[in-house]
């Protein structure tokens, strides 16, 4: 295994490990309350989730599982001697098998908008997780992901063809965080011919905008920051000569520390219910989102400070939540956590060159 897990920027997910590592064995293991995100078509599609998805069923729902499953290997990559390596091997054994793999891989393919795009990514961000962990494990689970990583990168280039308008709604949805956790692993997982496509088509819609309505944040079900995914994700495809003007059209005042609804976490008046609770996600999803932007502005940016305070405060807020006892947090959280801890998906850091939008027509 990588001696990753050994380094300065595993500080802080280390700590957490051993209680992350827990909590995702036992969503794994976890079959109900489950939420199927299936239609109906007659009285033969009503079956237990582990008939449609022999890896991703737990977890509440297939999404929650396949990171839930990124979460485990990534903590194996980072912080190796902090898990229960043998337990978590062997529970990732009896998931990720090809048969398994192979099942998921039909149904993607008879559902192409099945997850799209949030399960997508988290999925290639799987794959790019067991690939760069190697070892005998890391191979093997790389090598049973490969087919359905194949699919997911088929379909993504489709949906990239037909889709005119991004989606900027703060949950699943959101178009720029999806494409963002794909450009950070789409290499690693084996799909590199999709950095052009996904970076062309984050270029195409969001070049251009300016003065995001940041102050109407946050929604009240948010997980994601519709104007913070969107920076993030341009952070990844502009370099950073060209970004920081950018951020300062798209988010002026930000050196002003404003607006102050973005950069203060959200207040959460029931984390236990599980549409407010979404909020407790959203500051762990801006803590890592504020933390990569700041990354990237020039040393001596005045907004770079503001940012990386922002970040802590929002990481404050959320870590508190993520091992709760209550599933309706628990099967989620630690995800986001891990993000903010630990940075981005495993095979991408800063910024790379995007080609020009030719190719999505």
């Amino acid at each position: 295994m990588s001696g990753e897990g050994q380094g300065a920027r595993a500080t802080g997910l280390a700590a957490h490990a051993a209680r992350f590592a827990a909590l995702a064995l036992t969503n794994l293991t976890r079959p109900y309350p489950y939420a199927p995100m299936h239609l109906l078509a007659g009285p033969e599609d009503l079956v237990p989730p582990q008939t449609l998805h022999p890896a991703f069923h737990g977890s509440y729902d297939w999404h929650s599982s396949v990171h839930m499953h990124w979460l485990l290997v990534r903590l194996l990559r980072r912080c190796p001697d902090r898990v229960p390596r043998d337990a978590v091997t062997a529970a990732l054994d009896a998931r990720l098998t090809p048969a398994h793999l192979a099942a998921e891989s039909a149904y993607l393919r008879a559902h192409p908008s099945f997850e799209r795009p949030y399960g997508w990514a988290w999925l290639l961000a799987l794959a790019a997780e067991c690939r760069t962990l190697g070892g005998a494990a890391g191979e093997r689970w790389a090598a049973a992901l490969a087919p359905a990583a194949e699919d997911v990168e088929a379909l993504l280039l489709g949906w990239l063809r037909r889709a005119t308008y991004p989606v900027r709604h703060g949950t699943h949805t959101n178009s720029a965080f999806a494409l963002g956790l794909v450009l950070d692993c789409a290499t690693a997982a084996g799909r590199p011919a999709l950095v052009a496509q996904v970076s062309g088509t984050l270029r195409r819609w969001f070049a251009d905008d300016h003065d995001a309505p940041a102050h109407w944040e946050p929604s009240g079900q948010d997980f994601l920051s519709p104007a913070l995914a969107e920076a993030e994700a341009m952070s990844r495809v502009l370099p950073p000569a060209e970004f920081a003007p950018w951020l300062a059209r798209f988010l002026p005042g930000v050196e002003r520390r404003a607006p102050a609804g973005l950069l203060a976490p959200p207040t959460v008046s029931d984390p236990a219910d599980p549409q407010i609770g979404h909020l407790v996600g959203l500051s762990l999803s801006r803590a890592a989102a504020l933390r990569r932007i700041a990354a990237v502005l020039p040393g001596d940016d005045p907004r770079s400070g503001v940012l990386e305070a922002a970040a802590r405060d929002h990481l404050v807020a959320g870590l508190p939540h993520c091992v709760s006892g209550d599933f309706t947090a628990d099967h989620w959280l630690a995800t986001f956590a891990a993000l903010a801890l630990d940075g981005p998906s495993a095979g991408h850091g800063t910024w790379q060159p995007a080609a020009p939008d030719r190719t999505v027509n």
